[in-house]
């Protein structure tokens, strides 16, 4: 399944596979948004798949928006791989 990505202003939904052979579509989409904006949010909720590269280029934007204090809004159900690493982390973080 391919990946889509559409936008209007700060607003992004991601729809498809986020998957090793189309995350640079994901990586090209965000590069350098907090340089042009302070706050974005991404949809998740037509996720279809994510594998464990795809879960990496959010957590690396995630991590963007921390360093830059940037928002970063992530909303929808989309896949539980996404929720089980940010999970994870959180659990890392309190021990």
């Amino acid at each position: 399944m391919n990946l889509e990505i559409t936008h209007s202003n700060n607003f992004f939904k991601v729809k498809g596979s986020l998957q090793r052979d189309n995350v640079h579509v994901f990586k090209r989409t965000f590069r350098n948004i907090f340089e042009k904006v302070n706050a974005i949010t991404i949809s998740i909720e037509d996720l279809k798949s994510i594998d464990r590269h795809g879960v990496s280029a959010i957590a690396q934007l995630h991590n963007e928006s921390i360093v830059k204090q940037k928002r970063l809004s992530i909303i929808g159900l989309g896949c539980q791989e996404l929720y089980t690493h940010f999970k994870s982390k959180e659990k890392e973080v309190a021990a």
